[in-house]
């Protein structure tokens, strides 16, 4: 069908670039036969067939995001498995009377819920933002005369004419051009200018395709007459504000909490029916036996949980805004400190994007200042303001103060040279300075000391020879030359002197080196993904300590298929001349292999590679894009920021886990004991009042836990959620503390004959104490009185305690159902409490496994190998 043609390189299914027809990138075909596949011609289009085109192609934007409204977001959010089960117990408790309890669990869903919603619709802010940063108008040939018209309004089969200063309106082959260079950094991570010229290109790459425009490239130089080829979501532009209109995958930290409810609700189901079951088939009161058994669910229940996520995350959110990180998801803490592969952009994130003189060599290869000298004088007289130039002027170690410029001709991409005749303290000198293949070609003689020596081809091959050396070194070069001139109109190029080459680069950031080291010893992986030559990328792998042997290039990445990829990436460190929809295609191929993936970017081309990862970051300063997909900003732009966040993400992740490992020690066992006895006894161990106050006392004593210290230990992995070593957990101190609340039965019904009220009230003295106390111990994987509690915490438990202890003995205490016991009773259930703590430590090293290294693979979800499910 005419004017569809593919304006990528080879995609997979699903990759953000593949929605384009079939076929050779538009760029090695020829204009001629473009046209034909177009069915068009070189003097653009009519406005009639124009209008035609317009309405096949649709507009030349991308698809407005269609964000769910506040209610939308809300219902969604509801649906959830643990929301439904908070619903749930709130509404249990409120039906059984407890009105203050079901209050304060359905105020914590709902402000759950109400801080997700806020920081909803990041992709779609993202997307505008892309499309707000695209030229609004553009100059067409309609009708045989060039016309600005609306940017929406560009069609494939439009012949474009862009100039300097202007931003590329969509993709397209250039037929003419004079002088013209685009920056293409934001789209391709080159970071300097990339000369566009009309001829045939048989790299596949968008990055080496010289005679390509690519929406969204900013025209820095010169003028070009283009074809358009693609436009809209068709162009590699708008690949990435597709990608970013997509509805985000579940974040690991969300996938864990979907997990977690799920089995929470399989959990209470059992035990409901389970327990009401047993009861009902002894003859108990149906009702009672109900009510009970509805209590006990409400008390497995961790309604505190969302409180306790929310703050601890909110708090790490201030903590490293602190280490200058901007959070704008909240869940993205828990999952930079579970990251364990971080990719990340070369140019703004490991380099300063900053071109900066590497060298100034004289035609030998010997360090020289004099090429960089001249060069400087050059580019402050008659530069175009190029990074070269700039560079030259930064790095010279030369001012324009005592020169003079007498003529100038500005830089030819045609001829790769540019030249400045000045008057200074050397005379009249023609400083000629451009591609080294190109000045070389002019020079007749070469400086040798403060002489000259000829100029032949061994030594123009020695002097080649020494540009590519530079090369492959991953530095770019330009050669300087000079002749004496008699006057002002004296400025030919020819019998030139060769002084020299200055050599350029984008240097590594100077905490580069440390910050990889840094994350690689905390078990975080470090990739670099680039747009950027192989080349330049291998130097700078080497450069910081990353391996270097191997670098995958984006053609080989297109060539490999999914497993293949996955099974690449584990060895290589480091990729180039990548297209934003394979960094996206080399993260999923990471999650694939169960692996934790942050990406780190600046640009456009990164958006897909931030949307696909489960943490993204940017950092001050980067595109408004990729700001926007990202769910943290740097605001120091180096790496060492984000080794410093990751710490403070396990930090917040490990008392996240407190809690839950406080919930699996006491509740779980609590109601396994509450089962057994409802089974045995003839009276409820328990009343469904004392069950839910037992469940409110223990819940408020843990909300110091956001503020709880971490140990060192805590923090040197990466962190994860391990089903494994939860139910090893709780399958040590759950029964553990059955056990002793069973030792508590016994010896209130033999040894005291204790009443129902005076065992309900030792039972649930002895249950509190155990379950607060404990709390000092299974905190810390070390000993409690070295590693001690944060004030906050401890301040929280011992009031929540005293609290406990005191109701039975009050005037509310037989209103609820307690008598006080005598103090024989109290004192044995001292001692049994004692007891427990003791045994509690004594288990802690079994109970606390070793975590687990390796993760799932994604897709894992719900089966019996996901393995990271929590408990309460």
């Amino acid at each position: 069908m005419p004017g569809e043609v593919r304006t990528s390189p080879p995609t997979r299914k699903g990759d953000p670039a593949a929605s384009s027809a079939a076929g050779p990138a538009f760029w090695t075909v020829g204009p001629a036969a473009l046209c034909a596949r177009l069915g068009c011609g070189r003097d653009g289009l009519t406005r009639a067939e124009a209008a035609r085109r317009l309405a096949r192609h649709g507009p030349n934007s991308d698809a407005p995001a269609r964000p769910d409204g506040a209610l939308r977001a809300i219902l969604r959010r509801m649906a959830e498995p643990f929301a439904l089960i908070l619903l749930a117990a709130g509404g249990v408790a409120i039906l059984t009377g407890d009105w203050g309890g079901g209050a304060i669990i359905i105020a914590i869903l709902t402000l759950s819920i109400g801080l997700d919603t806020v920081q909803e619709g990041h992709a779609v802010r993202a997307a505008e933002a892309l499309r707000r940063s695209v030229a609004l108008k553009a100059e067409a040939k309609r009708d045989g005369v060039f016309r600005t018209i609306p940017v929406d309004q560009m069609v494939p089969g439009d012949v474009i004419r862009v100039r300097a200063g202007d931003i590329v309106p969509a993709d397209a082959l250039v037929l003419q051009s004079a002088a013209f260079a685009a920056s293409e950094a934001a789209l391709t991570g080159e970071p300097y200018p990339v000369e566009k010229r009309p001829g045939p290109v048989a790299a596949s790459s968008p990055a080496e395709a010289a005679n390509a425009l690519f929406r969204g490239a900013v025209a820095q130089s010169g003028e070009a007459v283009a074809l358009v080829v693609a436009t809209g979501r068709a162009t590699l532009f708008g690949a990435a504000a597709s990608s970013l209109a997509e509805a985000a995958a579940p974040s690991p930290f969300q996938r864990d909490l979907r997990d977690f409810g799920l089995v929470i609700a399989r959990l209470t189901l059992l035990l409901v029916v389970g327990v009401l079951a047993i009861r009902v088939a002894l003859g108990r009161p149906v009702l009672d036996s109900l009510l009970f058994a509805v209590a006990l669910a409400v008390g497995l229940t961790p309604e505190l949980l969302p409180m306790i996520t929310t703050v601890t995350l909110s708090r790490g959110a201030l903590r490293m805004a602190q280490r200058k990180v901007i959070v704008k998801r909240l869940a993205a803490i828990h999952d930079l400190g579970a990251m364990t592969v971080l990719c990340t952009d070369k140019t703004g994130t490991l380099t300063s994007a900053q071109i900066a003189l590497a060298g100034s060599l004289d035609p030998s290869g010997a360090p020289d200042p004099r090429p960089a000298r001249l060069g400087a004088v050059a580019a402050a007289l008659g530069g175009d303001r190029s990074p070269l130039d700039a560079a030259l002027v930064r790095g010279g170690d030369a001012s324009p103060d005592g020169w003079r410029r007498l003529g100038q001709r500005a830089f030819d991409y045609a001829r790769r040279t540019g030249s400045v005749l000045a008057e200074g303290p050397e005379g009249r000198l023609l400083i000629v300075k451009g591609a080294p293949e190109a000045v070389l070609a002019l020079c007749a003689s070469r400086r040798a000391g403060t002489g000259t020596a000829p100029f032949g081809e061994p030594e123009r091959d020695v002097a080649l020879a020494q540009v590519r050396r530079l090369a492959e070194a991953g530095q770019r070069s330009i050669a300087v030359a000079t002749r004496p001139v008699a006057g002002p109109a004296d400025t030919a190029e020819a019998a030139l002197v060769l002084e020299g080459f200055c050599a350029f680069a984008d240097p590594p950031k100077p905490t580069a080196a440390t910050a990889v080291a840094d994350l690689v010893a905390a078990g975080v992986k470090v990739k670099i993904l680039s747009g950027d030559d192989p080349v330049v990328v291998r130097r700078l792998a080497g450069l910081v300590g990353l391996g270097a042997h191997t670098v995958l290039s984006g053609p080989e990445v297109a060539a490999l298929g999914d497993e293949a990829l996955a099974v690449r990436v584990r060895r290589v460190d480091a990729f180039g001349r990548l297209a934003p929809d394979q960094k996206a295609r080399i993260v999923k191929a990471l999650q694939a292999g169960g692996e934790v993936v942050g990406f780190l970017g600046d640009g456009i081309n990164d958006a897909p590679g931030l949307r696909q990862a489960d943490i993204g970051l940017s950092v001050d300063g980067a595109s408004g894009v990729a700001q926007a997909a990202a769910d943290m900003i740097l605001l120091a732009p180096d790496l060492e920021v984000a080794a410093a966040g990751v710490a403070e993400g396990r930090r917040t992740f490990a008392n996240i886990l407190k809690y839950i490992r406080m919930g699996a020690s006491s509740n779980c066992g609590n109601m396994l004991s509450m089962a057994a006895a409802a089974a045995a006894l003839p009276f409820l161990p328990m009343l469904p009042m004392q069950i839910l106050l037992n469940n409110l006392l223990y819940d408020l004593s843990e909300v110091g836990i956001p503020f709880d210290r971490v140990q060192p230990e805590a923090v040197a992995r990466p962190q994860a959620w391990d089903m494994g070593a939860l139910l090893r957990f709780a399958a040590v101190m759950g029964p553990l503390s059955s056990l002793f609340d069973l030792a508590t039965f016994g010896v209130l019904l033999l040894a005291f004959q204790a009443s129902p009220e005076v065992f309900r009230t030792a039972w649930f003295l002895e249950s509190m104490a155990t379950q607060i106390l404990v709390i000092v111990v299974i905190r810390t994987r070390g000993r409690p009185w070295r590693d001690r509690p944060g004030g906050a915490l401890a301040a929280s438990s011992l009031a929540a305690l005293s609290v406990a202890l005191a109701v039975p003995f009050t005037p509310l205490g037989p209103r609820l159902g307690f008598e006080a016991p005598p103090p024989a009773v109290l004192a044995a259930v001292a001692l049994i409490t004692a007891a427990y703590l003791a045994a509690a430590e004594g288990v802690k090293p079994w109970a606390i496994a070793a975590p687990r290294r390796k993760r799932p693979a994604r897709g894992a979800a719900g089966g019996p190998d996901r393995a990271r499910w929590r408990m309460r």
